[in-house]
């Protein structure tokens, strides 16, 4: 016997002590929850053996915790929103009202730490239960959240607003308009629409659609941060997946292999793109969209957070007639956007800019963007190729990944051309290496160099609840910290609050590690020196590591440490 069963047993028992019901009502009260699947109590008051409020204050006084009238409570919708509905109907919780860091919630088993400890994981608050019959419960479960399983209310009552969405079509699409017109009349429209919108206001870089065999989970990437924030009904799967595939132009019929695909919208006034990657997993086709707002992106690179060396050495380096410049880093560490800046900072009426990308993220007047194509034979080197006849004098490549790439990118910077590129590396020094590993000569890698770039992006400390922060020594030494620099310094963390959505941080910042080629790295290259006396040569002549760039955002109070530990290592 399951302790749940046991527990609704002794409350049963406890029932007919008390006076409220018979032995027999008692019975046919068990029978009725064993079959509907609900607790005692709610069976006992849907059978009509007793009321409801006798129960809740008998409880009441059992738990020692407060009873609440529902009908008395209006609960603000930004208080309902603290809890999905999943989680409220799983473990029969409505939240009523927050108090600072307190919040309360009305609940049939006050001795349910499961579902507290959910709810405090969840909300990432402290919780107070409140008693309240489960009729009375499911009832305004409905109210607040919505009959359970209904696809229109899975759509958020601030998403009415974000009805005007225009689908920008760059084509005819006559193969799937009987299958648009099915979609277009669903609740789904509704709901993808106010999706996008609110991802879009809330400053979101990605949405994920993922099935699971029995859920639907949507995450966004706010900050570089995954945060769930709905399960939308299993009934909307398909037509979801449909509808986006539709705005994508993607062949719906198609299940088995990934596809790629663009949507762009017209929202609140603004056109914003939003690239659509497509995957088969084995409860369907999981769908993550990038979102491209050019609203929200800087180009101005006085404004990323450079120190004012790595700065001056940067501007120099794009400034020159020819040479190259890479940026390195791992995915999403804000790579293009850094070299979309730089090219932003140098397009001119009399620069001829050529770009190859995979895809092409961002469209910027006055430069002429190609999208290398493999499957056609449009790779990088075949139109690095077809640039070097177009009189350019500025090129980007998108990411250098091998040699035949990295030897045009190399015989251009070196013919009088300034060459941008990317490569994924975890830092400057081990930049050198990799490419000397791909087969390019040291010589044409150190006389070709200009400058290299390593950048991380790590989360902004919240302005509105930063608050000091302390460490102990265990961890500072864990994360390799200066203790002397440690004891010296004021920490901050972001405590949580309603504009950071209880993260604690708002925005990014970079760490930013910056190489510029000198005579005797240039020397230290050809003798193919290692990654380890680069790096301290190259420190010797000024370079901050990324660690120590972070550290120097830490000194400022931008970012915390926990991000510059989880963001950067320190070179053994």
């Amino acid at each position: 016997m399951s302790a749940k069963v046991a527990q609704e047993i002794r409350l049963g028992d406890l029932f007919v002590k008390e006076g409220l019901i018979t032995e027999q009502q008692l019975q046919q009260g068990i029978a009725e929850a064993k079959t509907g699947g609900t607790r005692i109590g709610y069976a006992l008051v849907h059978l009509g053996f007793v009321a409801e409020e006798e129960l809740t204050r008998m409880l009441a006084k059992q738990y020692r915790v407060p009873a609440v009238d529902l009908a008395k409570v209006h609960v603000d919708p930004k208080i309902i929103k603290l809890v999905p509905k999943d989680v409220a109907r799983k473990h029969l919780v409505l939240p009523l009202r927050r108090v600072g860091r307190m919040l309360t919630v009305a609940m049939t088993n006050p001795t349910d730490f499961a579902a507290i400890d959910a709810l405090k994981f969840i909300t990432r608050l402290e919780i107070e239960p409140v008693i309240v019959g489960e009729y009375t419960l499911r009832k305004h479960l409905d109210t607040y959240y919505g009959k359970a399983d209904d696809p229109a209310a899975a759509i958020p009552e601030d998403w009415d607003d974000f009805d005007e969405v225009e689908v920008i079509d760059d084509g005819p699409d006559e193969d799937y308009s009987a299958l648009a017109a099915e979609v277009d009349s669903a609740p789904v429209v509704k709901f993808i629409n106010g999706l996008l919108t609110d991802a879009v206001l809330k400053g979101v870089s990605d949405i994920h659609i993922e099935p699971y065999e029995k859920e639907i989970r949507i995450r966004y990437r706010i900050d570089g941060a995954l945060q769930e924030v709905m399960k939308p009904p299993m009934k909307m799967k398909a037509a979801l997946t449909s509808r986006i595939k539709i705005l994508a132009d993607l062949n719906i019929a198609e299940r088995r292999v990934p596809q790629d695909g663009r949507i762009k919208l017209k929202l609140m006034n603004k056109v914003v793109d939003f690239r659509v990657s497509t995957l088969p997993v084995i409860f369907g086709e999981k769908i993550v969209l990038r979102i491209l707002d050019k609203g929200n992106l800087t180009f101005d690179l006085t404004k990323f957070g450079f120190e004012p060396k790595a700065e001056k050495d940067f501007m120099w380096a794009i400034s020159r007639p020819y040479g190259m410049v890479l940026v390195t880093g791992p995915t999403g560490s804000g790579k293009t956007t850094t070299l979309y800046s730089a090219l932003s900072q140098i397009n001119t009426i009399d620069t001829n800019i050529m770009t190859a990308e995979d895809p092409v993220e961002y469209n910027i007047h006055g430069i002429n963007q190609v999208l290398v194509r493999p499957e056609i034979g449009m790779d990088f080197p075949a139109a690095l190729k077809a640039f070097l006849r177009q009189d350019p004098n500025i090129i980007m490549v998108g990411e250098i990944r091998d040699i035949s790439t990295g030897g045009i990118a190399i015989k251009a910077a070196l013919t009088g051309h300034l060459v941008l590129s990317t490569l994924h590396t975890n830092d400057c020094p081990g930049t050198i290496t990799r490419m000397i590993d791909m087969g390019l000569e040291p010589f044409n890698v150190a006389s070709a160099l200009n400058l290299i770039s390593a950048q991380r992006l790590a989360r902004r400390i919240c302005k509105t609840c930063k608050v000091e922060a302390k460490y102990d020594e265990e961890y500072l030494k864990a994360a390799k910290v200066d203790l002397d620099w440690a004891h010296r310094m004021t920490f901050y963390k972001g405590e949580g609050c309603d504009k950071c959505g209880g993260t604690g941080y708002k925005g990014r910042c970079g760490f930013y590690e910056v190489m510029i080629m000198s005579t005797a790295l240039r020397k230290a290259i050809m003798n193919e020196m290692g990654t380890d006396e680069l790096r301290e040569l190259a420190r010797s002549e000024g370079m901050l590591t990324l660690r120590e760039d972070g550290l120097k955002k830490v000194e400022s109070g931008v970012t915390s440490l926990d991000e510059v530990v989880k963001e950067t290592t320190v070179a053994d």
